[in-house]
């Protein structure tokens, strides 16, 4: 009956436990003189062994005197076909590459799926892209500068000699802007609560009543 192991065996090909019949014929090859001396260190080392390559036991048996060797039927008696399984494939470091990715996509989506239902969506966040850096950035300019000639020409027409006064209005002008665009800001900034998540806490509040 076949033997199924997961030990490895350094000789490739066939193996066969090392039965009584198999160890008797390895101890008579050991001291036989018509073989060659390597072919009776091989039977020497294969006695000790608990299965032994069949091209090993095969060759033996060739090379040894067909009067008096026994048959293959005789040695092999009693012995058992031992099968070693397979050694694991190794991954490559691109296999292992992708595979991370694709774990740390799976997570992404997990926890995407998770949030799905707490972060609302379509929140636009302020200064989320560079377009409207730059034209927050030049909004703010064009309203300083607008505040500033507003408050110059109010107290230019009110001081009308004295330059010192005209310039201290354009500054109290540029503040005055300079307030009330961080005033719309802080306005728009809080203002982030999408119309469909209003719309259904206020079906909510109607089927609660």
């Amino acid at each position: 009956m076949a033997e199924m192991t997961g030990a490895s065996s350094s000789s490739s090909g066939l193996i066969v436990s090392n039965s009584k019949a198999i160890r008797s014929f390895l101890q008579l090859a050991s001291v036989d003189p018509s073989l060659p001396e390597p072919l009776r260190d091989t039977a020497v080392a294969l006695c000790s062994q608990s299965s032994v390559p069949y091209k090993s036991l095969r060759s033996l048996w060739s090379a040894s005197d067909p009067s008096t060797r026994p048959s293959l039927c005789l040695i092999f008696r009693g012995a058992s076909f031992i099968f070693t399984s397979p050694k694991p494939r190794q991954k490559s470091e691109e296999l292992k590459a992708r595979l991370r990715k694709l774990e740390e996509l799976a997570e992404r989506n997990s926890y995407a799926e998770l949030i799905k239902d707490i972060v609302p969506k379509g929140t636009h966040e302020p200064f989320s892209s560079y377009k409207d850096q730059l034209g927050f950035g030049l909004h703010v300019l064009v309203t300083m500068f607008t505040g500033y000639l507003v408050g110059y020409a109010a107290f230019r027409a009110l001081f009308s000699h004295n330059p010192v006064m005209n310039v201290a209005g354009g500054i109290l002008g540029l503040v005055f802007a300079m307030l009330v665009e961080t005033l719309l800001f802080i306005i728009k900034s809080s203002d982030f609560t999408p119309k469909s998540k209003l719309q259904s806490g206020i079906s909510k509040l109607k089927k609660d009543q």
